[in-house]
């Protein structure tokens, strides 16, 4: 597989930390920020193949209003595969990630990040993710 890179949008550093030491022992390269703001910076200036993306963030936009700016910009972002990975999103919330077109959501409660990284392995070597 070449090594593909993941966007995280995490906005607690401790958890960030896990994530990308997970994410680099999977062969993958990843780009942290902690913001909607940082992530569409970075998306206009890097290859990007994934997003890790938590619901609730840092500042005034969630994880929802970064999808829903990916998905209004379907030329550029909208076929990027979004993984939302969050405890806090409420079954509504999961279900308009869902209708937006996310690739999976994931409770972080009752998800290893392993699983995780797992997921985003099988989907890049084509497996459907379910």
């Amino acid at each position: 597989m070449v090594k593909k890179t993941i966007l995280v949008v995490e906005d607690e550093l401790e958890i960030q930390k896990f994530i990308i030491k997970k994410l680099e022992d999977g062969c993958f390269s990843v780009v942290a920020v902690k913001t909607v703001d940082e992530a569409l910076d970075v998306l206009s200036e890097n290859k990007i193949d994934a997003l890790w993306l938590d619901h609730y963030l840092f500042g005034e936009k969630s994880g929802f209003d970064l999808v829903v700016e990916l998905k209004s910009n379907e030329k550029l972002w909208g076929k990027i595969p979004v993984f939302v990975v969050s405890n806090t999103a409420g079954p509504d919330d999961i279900q308009s990630y869902l209708e937006l077109g996310i690739t999976k959501y994931f409770v972080k409660s009752n998800a290893t990040l392993g699983q995780i990284v797992d997921e985003l392995k099988m989907y890049f070597e084509g497996n459907a993710v379910t």
